[in-house]
């Protein structure tokens, strides 16, 4: 058994036998922080997904004006992400990760004692804003603080938080707003984000600030990224529900973005010093891996958002309901979490790849079917396979409209109903096949959603022999035998 000299206090080269490399416990407890740090705000991306209608009742607000809870959050966080490497290379690691960890418990504060839609939207845009900074220095840290040989070991920590964090969302959310108030789901925060400020502070060493980077930053970068990410997000976000180009609004924001697009291109590969370093993508494995990485998010956030809507919506569920019905698959992926980690250090990687996405395909084929009586049950197997979804589509004009047959039979229905109690019967009538026309709008939409990822994730299946095969780690890269 090897022995390992480590020390709190600062690290000590530690003495271990030919082929194996010890963790610095310093720097693993400085991770260990960091991780958490990630945890809630990736968190706070899903947990007000189950709770959106309690936090409207809260504040009063709109239907059109509540998303913008999500939304708010979203478009600071995508700018902050990609801005936060050149952050973290000018101030260091240590300045921006506490200041990003404090930023964002100190504005979970403000969004719990937020009073108006107003005061909720300007904190979440700060919260996402700073907090956005944690995420992507816990992935350059892993790959800066620990040997090669260890990545089999760090690796599916970082990846069961950073998917079991928005999986869980709905769950922890749910049972927050039933057990206490919305207000809880930032207030849950206070405490571990002042934990993650102090440990950060105290335990991160891994690299100096490099001030002289701030003379050729890179302005115009900056405003064109910030230009053509918000943009984007806010035209995905609206452009469904608005008809796109017959908004104004979100006809303005593909313009914006896509001039944003075109000026933080050329400036990425212009500029002496640019925002982003887009020189990494010529290397095969980064941009298939990079590809793989954008479907599953897809997948993943779109599942998230899409099966509470679902149930929200077509069956009625409350924020604890649907928290206890996504629970299933954070459960499988906690209980996969060690076995994937294993397998790394013995399977190649691009056969885990092409599995992942196989099971990914199956369980959005099988959702494809969904109907408005689907239950806890029939959803079961598709989130165990990990199925995921991401917007809504609605195409019900194809079998729905007037002068059909089985529409025109269900109006007359209706209004012989409706007739019978003394109401405006034609009006009424209306009123719910308009309901039962969007209920089915949108379970239909599901489906098609589902479909069209079942085609991506398998076309994903058939990439992965593209990527070169990594280089398998030796003895003490598996984390022991």
């Amino acid at each position: 058994m090897s022995a390992v000299a480590t020390s709190l206090n600062g690290p000590v080269r530690p003495v271990a036998p030919a082929g194996t490399e010890a963790f610095d416990l310093r720097k693993l407890a400085a991770f260990i922080f960091m991780v958490f740090g990630m945890f809630m705000a990736i968190l706070d991306i899903q947990v007000v997904s189950a709770s959106l209608s309690e936090i409207q009742a809260g504040l009063s607000a709109s239907s059109d004006e509540i998303t913008w809870v999500q939304t708010s959050y979203l478009i600071a966080e995508v700018i902050m992400i990609p801005l936060s490497g050149f952050l973290s290379r000018a101030f260091s690691t240590r300045y921006i990760f506490v200041a990003s960890a404090a930023g964002f418990t100190l504005m979970s504060f403000f969004c719990a004692n937020a009073t108006s839609i107003n005061e909720m939207i300007f904190w979440r845009a700060l919260q996402g804003f700073i907090g956005g900074g944690m995420i992507p220095t816990v992935f350059a840290s892993a790959y800066t603080i620990f040997p090669r040989s260890k990545m089999p070991i760090v690796a599916p920590i970082i990846g069961l938080v950073a998917t079991l964090a928005p999986t869980i969302g709905p769950t922890v959310g749910g049972y927050l707003t039933d057990a206490f108030s919305w207000h809880w789901l930032f207030l849950i925060n206070i405490i571990p984000g002042i934990a993650v400020s102090i440990g950060t502070w105290l335990l991160i060493d891994f690299d100096k600030p490099d001030l002289s980077l701030l003379k050729r930053f890179d302005w115009a970068g900056l405003a064109s990224m910030a230009a053509f990410l918000g943009a984007l997000e806010y035209a995905l976000e609206e452009g469904p529900s608005k008809d796109w180009f017959e908004s104004e609004p979100v006809t303005a924001a593909i313009v914006i973005s896509f001039v944003g697009a075109i000026i933080f291109f050329w400036r990425a590969f212009r500029a002496p010093q640019p925002i982003v370093d887009l020189g990494a993508f010529a290397d095969r494995n980064f941009w298939t891996g990079s590809l793989f990485s954008f479907v599953m998010g897809i997948g993943l956030y779109g599942l998230t958002y899409i099966y509470p809507v679902y149930l929200a919506s077509v069956r009625g569920y409350s924020s604890l309901q649907i928290g206890e019905t996504m629970f299933v698959t954070g459960v499988c992926m906690f209980i996969m979490a060690p076995i994937s980690g294993r397998l790394m250090g013995l399977v190649d990687p691009r056969l885990m790849i092409a599995v992942g996405f196989t099971g990914f395909g199956l369980g959005t084929l099988q959702a494809s079917y969904i109907t408005q009586d689907w239950d806890f049950w029939e959803l079961l197997v598709p989130q165990m396979l990990r199925g995921f979804s991401l917007m809504l589509l609605a195409r019900l004009h194809e079998a729905i409209s007037w002068g059909r047959t089985s529409a025109d039979e269900t109006m007359a229905e209706l209004t012989a109903a409706f007739a019978s109690r003394g109401s405006d019967a034609g009006l009424a009538a209306a009123k719910q096949m308009m309901l039962m026309a969007r209920r089915q709008a949108e379970v239909m939409s599901l489906g098609d959603v589902f479909l069209s990822l079942t085609v991506i994730f398998f076309a994903l299946v058939a990439l992965a022999p593209i990527m070169r095969r990594p280089q398998m780690q030796g003895a003490g890269g598996g984390g022991g035998h």
